[in-house]
């Protein structure tokens, strides 16, 4: 099975989204996760030789498996959220209140006890869990039929109630939001975003904005001005959108090349890129993929909002994209640092290798303009949070191209 890519051909709409990526709102979003005692930067891995293997510039991978002791991302959307809404509930702006505050009696006793509810594949499902009983309130969370015993466990370490439901993810959302809506001070925090449900899915996006302006940051403290280009995975499109739309506001005349990566069976952005007429599309079924973080059929619409407007490539891309991308990750050229990328934290640099290396992508890498002037950003969103799965592509070979 060959990865797939399209062009983005669709109409442009009014680009309204594009500000939820302003700067001030994601430095407002990193000046909140800068409070909580646990924050530190994440690493941003330099991989000279492998650039030169590649025929690159430069090649970049941010090390998201060291984000607040959780092996992943995703706690920076989910614990923004509760602490906008928070902020919200007791009449202040989210950049007056530090983690003191949200830890204080004062807050407890004005406040009470709220509920967080989410569905997850587990890596948001347990920032949430995390956030919540680091701001002392609940959280419950669902996960898809076909989670991981190792991973549910993740979470119930965190002190949520847990379920494994017998529907697929995007089910589970929708169990989620009716649970939310039933239970006095219960909020869904869901980074999928449809009508009516945009606040929250907003706020999720600035949070991730965290990880993209460190980036930003550590590149440019290395001499480098601005990626040539951006490789983000996505599965429902928010952190995807988080990045580009945080780098086109970065660089407004500049800006990279943003190429999108997807689940082959959880591929709805692709679809929509395909179908080019502007309207997003749903995948349905179990969506069965290893990139069990990536494996949503419905699209946030804020997020595809700007993907139309401002990605360049979409890549549908089977299993064995990313155990490329975890294996070389794992064992890269002598002198560059390991990177410990998961299922859904590598596709990017398995999706970059194959296009630098695999002779019947050389169109793709021709029409990006990938040489050894670019300079390419990318991604990985979580370390091995299914040691066992983990084991089994990088030791065992597992999900090796067809």
């Amino acid at each position: 099975m060959k990865m797939e890519w399209v062009t983005n051909k669709m109409p442009k709409s009014d680009d309204r989204n594009l500000p939820i990526m302003s700067k001030e709102n994601v430095a407002k979003a990193r000046a909140f996760h800068e409070s909580f005692p646990q924050y530190t930067v994440t690493p941003l891995a330099d991989l000279k030789g492998m650039a030169d293997y590649l025929g690159l510039g430069g090649v970049y991978v941010k090390d998201e498996s060291y984000r607040f002791g959780l092996e992943a991302f995703k706690v920076l959307g989910g614990s923004f959220a509760i602490g906008n809404y928070v902020a919200q509930e007791v009449g202040k702006d989210i950049s007056e209140m530090t983690y003191d505050y949200f830890i204080s009696d004062e807050l407890k006793e004005k406040l009470g006890q709220c509920t967080f509810f989410t569905a997850t594949d587990g890596n948001h499902g347990r920032g949430v869990a995390w956030a919540a009983k680091k701001l002392r309130q609940k959280a419950v969370v669902h996960m898809p039929k076909g989670s991981t015993q190792m991973r549910f466990q993740k979470i119930v370490d965190e002190g949520a109630t847990v379920t494994i439901e017998e529907l697929n993810y995007d089910d589970c959302v929708r169990l989620a939001a009716s649970e939310a809506e039933a239970t006095p001070h219960g909020i869904m925090v869901q980074d999928t975003a449809w009508e009516g449900y945009e606040n929250v899915p907003t706020w999720i996006m600035q949070g991730y904005g965290t990880m993209a302006s460190e980036a930003a940051e550590q590149m440019k403290a290395g001499g480098v001005e601005r990626p040539t280009h951006v490789f983000i995975q996505a599965g429902v499109g928010s952190v995807t959108s988080a990045v580009v739309g945080y780098f086109t506001n970065m660089f407004p005349d500049n800006p990279p090349k943003f190429v999108v990566l997807e689940a082959a069976p959880a591929a709805c952005i692709y679809k929509g890129a395909v179908a080019a007429d502007g309207e997003h599309r749903i995948c349905t079924g179990d969506l069965q993929t290893i990139m069990a973080g990536l494996a949503c059929g419905e699209p946030n619409i804020l997020g595809w909002d700007i993907l139309r407007n401002h990605a360049d490539v979409f890549i549908s891309c089977p299993d064995w994209t990313t155990a490329r991308g975890m294996r070389m990750l794992a064992a890269p050229v002598k002198g560059d640092p390991t990177v410990v990328s998961g299922e859904s934290g590598a596709v990017g640099f398995g999706a970059l290798a194959t296009i630098m290396l695999d002779e019947e992508y050389s169109d793709l890498k021709e029409l990006l303009g990938l040489n050894e002037t670019s300079h390419v950003l990318m991604f990985s969103t979580e370390g091995d949070t299914d040691p066992d799965s983990y084991k089994n592509v990088v030791w065992n070979g597992a999900y090796a191209k067809d």
